[in-house]
């Protein structure tokens, strides 16, 4: 049987990347996928795959235009995602990023500090606020929040980004103490450099830079811990882990998937 047979899942920032390759593999596993997303013409694009099958899943998807940094429209998604499926799962917070802009406490825009915790972490907690009720009236479920190893370990110079991804962490663990009662579980992600549209199109992979020159020696770092850099597949598979329950024990838990560099 699917490892996700009967469930509905929400995943924001589904348009691409991690969000896109997670909406994916849990259609391929029998899950019926809402698609969150500022990008319409991505998120219709992961909508059709999915729904038309050939090998990119083959399942039921609705998707969903809205800006996680808009309550009211994330709001307004949720009910959505309940009156088209009937109840709600499993909530995956993947919508976020970071700015070429970010750098030190010192010397940083805070327009930078507005906009990245607006999106990173108030996104997070809009879906959070509003997805959990849901989860709890179908009798439990998950929620997954993507944060990165720069929590772990003090990114620098991109300091809010770090910020933000650190507080994602804390909110994880006190919503999983919270909501454990009501049998919804929490965990995080932090993952490694991914090699999504995103991160292509900017820094560029190790050896082949984007057009945003990447402020540390990427190359360096990938000699030194091999697995640092992943596909969005990778966290897709560990995304559908914490949802699925395979991981019914874990709540409250930071997964490390940064090739190791946060351990050693």
């Amino acid at each position: 049987m699917p490892r996700m047979a009967g469930k509905v899942v929400l995943i924001t920032g589904a348009a691409a990347g991690i969000g896109a390759a997670s909406a994916a593999l849990m259609a391929r596993e029998g899950a019926r996928v809402a698609i969150l997303d500022v990008n319409r013409a991505g998120g219709e694009v992961v909508r059709a795959r999915i729904e038309q099958g050939g090998g990119q899943g083959g399942g039921q998807a609705i998707f969903l235009p809205a800006d996680v940094t808009d309550e009211a429209a994330v709001k307004a998604a949720v009910a959505e995602v309940v009156r088209a499926f009937g109840r709600l799962d499993v909530a995956v917070n993947c919508a976020g990023g970071s700015v070429p802009a970010d750098s030190l406490v010192t010397d940083v825009d805070l327009a930078v500090w507005d906009r990245t915790m607006n999106l990173d972490l108030r996104g997070t907690i809009h879906v959070c606020r509003h997805a959990i009720p849901a989860i709890i009236a179908a009798g439990g479920g998950a929620v997954v929040n993507m944060s990165s190893g720069a929590a772990l370990r003090g990114g620098s110079p991109s300091h809010i980004y770090t910020a933000a991804k650190g507080a994602i962490l804390s909110l994880t663990r006190a919503m999983a103490g919270a909501y454990a009662k009501d049998n919804v579980r929490v965990n995080a992600i932090c993952s490694g450099r991914i090699l999504s549209e995103r991160i292509l199109s900017t820094v560029g992979s190790p050896g082949k830079p984007g057009p945003i020159e990447d402020r540390q020696d990427a190359s360096g770092r990938v000699k030194e811990y091999p697995f640092w850099v992943g596909r969005p597949e990778d966290m897709a598979n560990i995304i559908l882990f914490l949802a699925s329950e395979e991981s019914r024990m874990i709540t409250g838990a930071t997964i490390q998937a940064d090739g190791g560099r946060s351990a050693y």
